[in-house]
Formats: structure tokens, sequence, C-alpha cells
């Protein structure tokens, strides 16, 4: 099993006995060692909706001789001397199987995360006739030479031939060490760079071609917008980054895909509460939906953060937290295969298409007319959350203001095109106070995750980090009385009077 960089040379190769004859040429000098022979058949493989393109990988079933491996490579883009790096992620299988999804390996784990109940179908089959070469540099093997004769069958038919000879480094080997032997093969040898990869060409091939992102309509606005073209503009480019972080979060690899999906999920929330005049009645049943998706997501992002604080973990805690992890993906998991999950994504992505404001009143009012309505509300309810917060105030509520705060910031967000430097100024002091209780919020659920792992006895360290971590809260609860008045500042009332002006301006 290996979880590699790949940095290979892909260069097409017109004339294979040219080739041929240069690397037994090669191997006669001693800088290349006797080849290796073999026939490869190799089987591509994806979801009838591209869950593994989505995610920017390609899924290759290989059998070679007696051996068979399940092999994710990522779709990098090639540069302009045929040098392409890819992270390649392999597992032995007992045989060339689609089945590999029972596997526990890191390709099946990998596979179905993102493929879930679907089943995986073949794309295109590649037989390959491979002659590979150690090349040496300095008495040690620095890359493998592979001459390729290549035959891409497709089910409906098509076939392509590719001939071509690939040079991957060694791992530890930098590329600028080959590129003068790379160099001397292309200028001998007549070589120029492949266009395409073994998977482009064979989708080509097949005729395939995975979709583009989809259609929710347009994120634009007119010159003069109405609350409503507004609020599907809003919704339709945050369903777009939500539903292009999901293959990321659902694979695990970078905790900043999930937590771009949980941000994207509470803009959506937030942007069907700020607008819910504007939007017909039947929105409203969006907002649960999303509440239920960004609870799922948050179990796993408060590990992830929990896991990512600085310091080292113990190795029991460490254990423990993770166990608790991929409990709370699995779960996660099992909520984003669901058929609920998918109904909402179906049906709330046909509401963005059609763009209904059914008969709203609201929707038809200017936005410069109602931005400083919905802003101020907003602007109303933090400060009414905050005068609620004494010095013996438990953490809830803090939590509460920091989600007031946050609404509206996203709320602004969505208006700030309209107030020139205004806004992003005032938005720069609500993120400074949003980023402050979010630290507070992620030491209080570290501290109550903690002392849950302590009482199941799991590991003997979690009561003491609990104790340091309710530490940093109380130390964090005593900044806040410094930050606040900042929300109520100059920038505030610089932001008002613009929305007034523009307001005025609008109506004349």
């Amino acid at each position: 099993m290996q979880d590699r960089r790949e940095v290979e040379w892909q260069l097409e190769a017109p004339d294979l006995g040219r080739l041929a004859a240069r690397l037994e040429a090669l191997v006669a000098e001693g800088m290349l060692l006797p080849p290796r022979r073999r026939r490869i058949t190799d089987l591509y493989l994806d979801t009838a909706d591209w869950s593994l393109y989505r995610a920017g990988y390609a899924l290759r079933l290989r059998s070679a001789g007696r051996g068979a491996e399940a092999t994710m490579k990522s779709l990098a883009a090639r540069g302009g001397d045929g040098l392409r790096e890819r992270r390649e992620i392999s597992e032995p299988l007992l045989k060339p199987d689609a089945r590999l999804l029972e596997g526990s390996g890191p390709v099946g784990r990998r596979v179905r995360a993102l493929a879930g109940r679907r089943e995986l179908g073949v794309l295109f089959r590649v037989e390959t006739d491979r002659t590979s070469y150690a090349f040496l540099l300095a008495g040690r093997k620095a890359a493998t030479v592979e001459l390729d004769s290549c035959e891409i069958r497709a089910g409906t038919g098509g076939r392509r031939l590719l001939r071509r000879v690939e040079v991957e480094t060694e791992p530890g080997v930098p590329a600028g060490e080959l590129e003068d032997f790379v160099r001397e093969l292309r200028e001998t040898c007549g070589l120029s760079p492949a266009a395409l990869s073994k998977y482009e060409a064979g989708l080509r091939a097949a005729g395939l071609s995975p979709p583009g992102p989809p259609e929710l309509g347009p994120e634009g606005t007119g010159h003069s917008p109405v609350l409503g073209e507004l609020a599907f503009a809003v919704m339709r480019s945050q369903m777009r980054r939500f539903l292009a972080h999901e293959p990321g979060t659902r694979l695990g690899d970078d905790p900043e895909e999930l937590h771009d999906m949980r941000v994207a999920c509470r803009r959506l929330r937030t942007a069907l509460r700020v607008f819910r005049k504007a939007l017909p009645g039947s929105a409203a049943r969006f907002r649960g939906e999303l509440g239920w998706i960004g609870g799922v997501l948050g179990e796993v992002r408060d590990l992830d953060v929990l896991l990512a604080q600085e310091g080292e973990l113990p190795d029991g805690l460490r254990r423990a937290l993770e166990r608790e992890r991929e409990e709370a993906r699995d779960r996660m998991l099992q909520a984003l295969d669901s058929r609920r999950y998918w109904c909402f994504v179906e049906e709330f992505a046909g509401f963005l298409r059609r763009g209904d404001r059914g008969h709203t009143p609201g929707a038809d009012r200017p936005v410069l007319e109602a931005a400083p309505e919905l802003v101020v509300g907003e602007h109303r309810r933090v400060r009414e959350a905050g005068a609620r917060i004494g010095p013996n105030s438990p953490a809830e509520d803090y939590h509460r203001l920091r989600r007031r705060l946050r609404r509206l910031r996203y709320t602004l967000e969505f208006f700030s095109g309209f107030y020139g430097a205004a806004a992003p100024e005032y938005i720069s002091t609500l993120k400074n106070l949003q980023d402050l209780l979010g630290e507070h919020q992620d030491a209080a659920v570290a501290a109550a995750t903690l002392r849950h792992l302590a009482r199941e006895g799991r590991t003997a360290v979690a009561e003491g980090l609990a104790r340091a971590c309710e530490e940093r809260a109380r130390e964090l609860r005593g900044l806040l009385p410094g930050r606040y008045p900042e929300m109520e500042g100059p920038l505030w009332q610089r932001l008002r009077r613009e929305m007034e002006r523009r307001r005025s301006s609008s109506e004349s």
C-alpha cells in the first residue's frame, strides 16, 4: 500500500523502433539497466454520476501477471514539457474486481466514501505492452523509463492506439536532476509532450464527457436589482460552493473542505432567513434540512479542530479522539448517502433553477430600499444578545452572541457590493470579533469533549486538558469587553450613513 506523489514526464513516441534502439544503446552505455517486459490490463471506473471524477481522481484496476492493484490518481494539470505531478494512492488486490469497495485499504475506504451506495461501472479498458528500464544516476536508480504500446478499448466500440514513453522519478529525486536526460531523449528520438493522459485519451475514445458544475441559474443581478433577484443569486452561489466541497468532505483528507462546505451551508441558512419575505413560504423547509446537514458536519468539524490544536496530544488521547472522529465521519457519510440528503439536493437545486419567487410582494422590493432595514435588524439582534452577557454568563450565551454576529456578517456580505468600501471595512471588524468568539466556542466544545472522554475512562489525561481548555475560555471571555464596543464604533456609523445615502439616491 502506498500514498505518494508521482512525478513523471509523459511523451508521445511516434517511432517506437527509433526510441527502442536509443534505449538499448543507453543500456550498453550503463545508463539504463536491462529491460523488463510485461503485459498490463487496466480498467478505469467511476459511478454513473462521476463521483470520483468530481473529487479530482481517476480510479484504475490493474492486473499484470499474477498481481493486481487498485490505484487512485489525482487529475493533475500537465506542464508545458509533458511533466505531470499527481497524488497516487494504491493498494494490492487478490484480483482486479470492482468489489474493492468491500476492502479496508486506503483506496477502498476512499472509493466507499465518495461512491456511497452507488455502483462502479467500467469507463474503458487499456491493454498495454510495457518495456521498463531503470535509469541510473551516479550509480543509483533515479527514475524508471517505460516504453508503452497501448490499445484503449471502450464499450461503445471506440478504440485508440497510444505510443509513448514515461519517465518517472524515484521518490526523493528532484525532477531537475532528470531534465537533461529527458531533453536528450526528446531531441534524439523525436518525442513531444503528450497532449492527453491515458485517462483523458480513454474518455475521448469512449465518447465520454464528464459533467461540469451543476446548472443552478444565474448568479448575477441587474443594474437595479430587486430583493428576490438578489436572494436567488446569493443562494445559487453558495449552493455551488456547498456542492463543490462535498467530494473533499467525503474524502476527509483536508479538514478545510468540510469547513468550507459547512460555511456554505450556514450562509444558505442565513440567506433563507434574511430573504424570507422575498421567497415563497415553501422555501422555509430548506432551512430545516440545512440545519440537519450542518449539525452532521459540525460533529466532525469540532473534532478536527481539537485534533489540530497546537502542541502534541498524548498518544492515548489522540487515538481516542481519532476514534471519535471516525465514528462521527461514519454518521456523516451515512447522512450524505441517505435518501433524505439526495432529495434535499435535488429539490433545492430545482428550486434555485426555477427562481420561483411565487407571488411574494417582498420579492419586487428594490435592494437599496430593503437592505438598510435588514442589516439594522440583524445588528439589533446582536446588541440584544450582547446585553445578556455578564461576568458569570454561561458559554451558551457567548455562543448565541457568536451565531447572531455571524448572521449579521453574512447578511452584510450579501449586500456589500452596493456600499463601496464602507461594507468590507465594517465586515472586517465583525470578523475579528467573530474569530474571538469562535475561539471561545472551540475551547468550550473541546472541554466538553474531553470531559466526556474522561467520564468514560478512555484516557487518563483528558480531565487535566479539559481544565486547561476551560481556563482558555475564561481568558477569551475577558477579552470581549475590550472588543465588543467596536461593533458600535465609527465604522458602523459610516456604514449606516452610506446605506441611507444610497437608499435616498435610489428613491429620488
